[in-house]
């Protein structure tokens, strides 16, 4: 095959309007009866919106922010955890149960403020470098989910 024998295989009719009987585009032309968009040159720009504020006028224009996608964690502090048992496993299931936290939210962290005095294993999704410290230092141990 040569290049000067290549045919478009694809090759359509344009679609010719305002011609009598049989072809469904004659009279109005597909154009609808009157209104703006039956007028020879109406119609209305790229973006209009009737006179709503278009979404390029009602979008930010600089600057991305991530607050509708942030992850935010159910927090508990070391020194909530003091009212459990020696040697408890504290999880997620049994803080909501206890009533520390009320929803699990994207997970749970456990933060390190206040002190621990019990030996405890505390299973979390994270844990702040100080929180894992007076777990550690106690003689408890920590398991991230």
């Amino acid at each position: 095959m040569k290049l000067n024998e290549l045919t478009n295989s694809e090759s359509k009719n344009r679609k010719r309007i305002g011609r009598g009987p049989g072809s469904g585009n004659g009279k109005t032309s597909g154009k609808g009866q009157k209104g703006q968009n039956a007028r020879s040159g109406g119609g209305v720009r790229p973006g209009f919106e009737g006179g709503q504020l278009p979404l390029y006028r009602r979008l930010s224009k600089r600057g991305f922010n991530n607050y509708n996608f942030r992850t935010i964690y159910a927090t508990v502090n070391v020194s909530d955890l003091e009212k459990f048992e020696e040697g408890t496993v504290v999880d997620i299931e049994l803080l909501k149960k206890v009533g520390l936290i009320k929803k699990e939210l994207d997970g749970v962290k456990i933060l390190g403020n206040g002190n621990l005095t019990k030996k405890l294993t505390v299973k979390a999704n994270k844990f702040s470098n100080s929180a894992q410290e007076k777990i550690e230092n106690v003689g408890g141990t920590i398991e991230v989910i």
